[in-house]
């Protein structure tokens, strides 16, 4: 079982407009990314609150429950926030609160012998790496750059911390997977 901080990003370590907007992700022609097989493999998904309504959103899963499993699929989808938010019916959403390593059991548990996608954002990412439970990124680059946004990663992640895994070129994306290495004492 894996930890993976799966997600896309600009050339310049964007994940989202300033108004957390993925517009320009869907905008790029051509051979896309399959991550069908990735999805299929993580048997419990995390993400941050701006994550999350902006799937609820994007899908209209809040007029829509229904769409649940066939947007988001069937594994428990545990979502870090300091609010209170929607659940649509039927779908095993929890709603967590503080410190990332409090909840990794509960996380682990739920994920059993598969893997956890941290779908993101930037700021939960590096609560996960400080907590010595980031496994590996897997980074999908777009030719895009944007002036601002929400970014990739929130802190400082060093070249000692990461061991390139694998690069390859698909259309126009560059994906980049880095394994990342424990903290030594």
């Amino acid at each position: 079982m894996a930890v993976i901080y799966e997600t896309a990003a600009t050339l310049n370590g964007f994940l989202a407009t300033q108004d957390n907007s993925l517009d320009w992700l869907f905008e790029i022609p051509g051979e896309q990314p399959d991550l069908k097989p990735f999805m299929e493999s993580a048997t419990a998904l995390v993400m941050g609150s701006t994550t999350y309504e902006w799937l609820l959103d994007s899908e209209d899963l809040r007029a829509h429950p229904e769409k649940w499993q066939d947007s988001v699929g069937s594994q428990p989808v545990f979502v870090f926030s300091s609010r209170a938010l929607p659940v649509p019916e039927g779908a095993q959403v929890r709603i967590l609160t503080g410190d990332v390593g409090r909840h990794l059991p509960e996380i682990r548990a739920a994920a059993g012998e598969g893997d956890i996608w941290m779908m993101g954002g930037g700021g939960l990412a590096a609560q996960f790496l400080a907590a010595g439970a980031l496994d590996r990124i897997a980074l999908t680059v777009a030719p895009v750059t944007l002036a601002a946004g929400k970014p990739l990663f929130a802190g400082d992640v060093t070249w000692d911390r990461l061991r390139l895994r694998s690069a390859e070129k698909i259309g126009e994306w560059a994906r980049l997977v880095y394994d990342v290495t424990p903290l030594t004492a």
